[in-house]
């Protein structure tokens, strides 16, 4: 029989990602394009056609070893009927993405949030490989997470399971308020944004830091003056680690995952940020709940989210 192949399209607003997997979640290819926003929907879904048919065509496959193909995307989904509910990325509202797709490729269609397939992706091939019950946080922009289940995403009841970014962590007195309306949650302190605000909050204070002669600043510069031994720095950096350890002994005492990983632009800032973190996780968790948890960062970069919608058809 000849070796079954599975493509992951990774969503996003400026380009679309495609990838091809084996069986075993191994990334054998990839290819990426434009995404075309400005044309509209229906150019978007044509060009996730024609990416899919190229990907394809310069592989050494053929087109009947393509079982399914699997999407991920940064917005709202409702999995259970293929439709992309809300993704401002990309200006599509209510678009029926996995009938369009099935109906142009005559291939099985599965869709779900950029997070997600991001998590199942690691858990895949990745750092949770071998590992039933994981939580993924995704540390960017703002923060996102996926929880793997028994070795399949949860969804929750409206499929929103896996918001950990607004888990409320921080005390009401230093809580300000979150893009999702309330205060305190964890994306306020523990994202790249987060970051970056209490950053350039230290040098508006007036505090006696290297930042203040950075223009533009970006996490990673917080963090190398973190490295440096940048005093209000450190002190940044040790606040997004509390706070994300925090929000794992809470995760840890509902869920007993085996495995967090993190993953996002934050997570490069290496042992400064995973040492502090697993700290606060040990101080806050019971013993019991420590056993055997690990907190890793996650190994597949930017291709964790076509690994993972490529495995939506075999671990979802």
């Amino acid at each position: 029989m000849s070796e079954s192949i599975y493509v992951g399209v990774d969503l996003g607003g400026t380009s679309i990602k495609v990838g091809i997997c084996n069986q075993e979640g191994q990334l054998l290819l990839t290819h990426e394009g434009p995404t075309e926003t400005e044309k509209g929907v229906h150019i978007v879904v044509d060009n996730i056609v024609k990416y899919v048919h190229e990907i394809v065509e310069k592989s050494p496959y053929d087109w009947d070893q393509l079982v399914g193909v699997g999407a991920g995307v940064a917005g709202f989904t409702n999995v259970v009927e293929g439709i992309i509910i809300l993704a401002p990325n990309i200006g599509f509202r209510d678009v029926p993405i996995r009938s369009l797709l099935e109906e142009r490729l005559g291939k099985p269609v599965k869709i779900d949030n950029d997070a997600n397939v991001a998590a199942l992706g690691e858990v895949w091939s990745g750092a949770g490989r071998g590992v039933d019950n994981c939580i993924c946080y995704t540390l960017g922009t703002g923060v996102g997470g996926g929880i793997i289940l028994n070795g399949k995403i949860y969804q929750g009841f409206s499929g929103l399971a896996g918001e950990i970014g607004h888990v409320s962590v921080v005390p009401d007195l230093e809580a300000i308020q979150c893009g999702c309306g309330k205060k305190g949650c964890l994306e306020t302190v523990s994202s790249a944004t987060g970051i970056i605000r209490m950053a350039n909050d230290a040098v508006a204070r007036g505090d006696r830091t290297t930042l203040a002669t950075v223009e533009n600043m970006n996490a990673k510069e917080v963090f190398d003056a973190a490295k440096a031994g940048d005093e209000v720095a450190v002190r940044i950096v040790n606040r997004a680690a509390f706070y994300l350890g925090k929000s794992m002994a809470i995760v840890a005492a509902v869920l007993n995952p085996e495995v967090f990983i993190v993953g996002g632009g934050v997570s490069y800032a290496g042992d400064i940020l995973f040492n502090e973190v697993r700290e606060v996780y040990a101080k806050l968790t019971p013993d019991p709940l420590q056993r055997g948890v690990s907190i890793l960062p996650a190994l597949l970069g930017n291709n964790a989210g076509v690994v993972g919608a490529a495995g939506l058809h075999l671990r979802s």
